[in-house]
């Protein structure tokens, strides 16, 4: 019997001292999980909104950062180098990205520095230049350090609207209610976006959620879209006809007697 206590109370003892309770909780949505483009879309403004949950208000000392980071859909791009040779801008070379984010938004509360030291920013992808930019090299897959054609993507992608960083976007509203706007450019790719959000305090990882959204076109634009992705053939032969009548219409209109 008193084999049996001890060993009931050892099993108490392991759970009770298993690890602390979670002290914050983040908890984040968005406004809009899907968004729609037609003809006339000229973009869009998304907003992500969040709480902290907190068991115990007065365990943690200094202010909470918060990294949000939006990634869109992955696909190869190709970075060409131009230079002009007898007055003629010619391609001398090019660099191939394996699958990089064709959008990508890293939206925070405070200067990342301020948020997490340079090591966590870097394990944890935190911030454009810490994200995974991998090139195809002499048939090798890997990142390039001070590489010129990885900063020639990222600027490219910044003119574009594509890429963004920005240490004051994400706001607190209260001290554990914060906010924050999305901007979706009117080139931005049709797809699913991921939403990672996480939450930091005294430079170290407390929390995280994560959400996630849907861009897709609808309206005439997608039905030809659709036609030609699965009936291609019946797409080609209408297509064909279209261009026909078309330029009987045109020869008939423009005929001289």
């Amino acid at each position: 019997m008193k084999g049996t206590l001890a060993m009931a109370f050892a099993v108490f003892a392991v759970l009770a001292g298993a690890g602390p309770a979670v002290a914050e909780r983040l908890v984040a949505s968005l406004s809009n999980h899907r968004v729609m483009i037609t003809s006339n879309y000229t973009g869009v403004e998304l907003v992500l909104f969040g709480v902290i949950e907190r068991e115990n208000s007065s365990s943690r000392h200094g202010d909470y950062g918060i990294v949000a980071t939006i990634t869109g859909p992955r696909k190869s791009l190709r970075v060409r180098q131009k230079q002009r040779l007898a007055g003629i801008w010619i391609n001398t070379a090019s660099r191939h990205f394996v699958d990089p984010p064709s959008y990508l938004a890293v939206l925070a509360s405070r200067p990342l520095d301020a948020i997490a030291g340079a090591e966590v920013r870097r394990r944890m992808h935190l911030g454009i230049a810490n994200t995974p930019l991998p090139e195809l090299i002499n048939n090798d897959i890997g990142e390039v350090s001070g590489d010129l054609f990885r900063a020639a993507l990222v600027r490219l992608m910044r003119e574009r609207g594509l890429y963004r960083e920005e240490s004051n976007a994400v706001t607190f509203l209260t001290p554990t209610l914060f906010r924050a706007a999305i901007d979706l450019p009117a080139q931005v790719p049709t797809g699913n976006y991921s939403v990672d959000v996480k939450l930091f305090a005294d430079g170290d990882l407390v929390a995280l959620s994560d959400s996630a959204f849907e861009i897709v076109k609808v309206g005439f634009e997608q039905f030809v879209v659709n036609a030609a992705r699965e009936s291609s053939l019946s797409y080609g032969v209408v297509t064909a006809m279209m261009a026909l009548l078309t330029g009987w219409i045109a020869s008939v209109a423009f005929r001289r007697d």
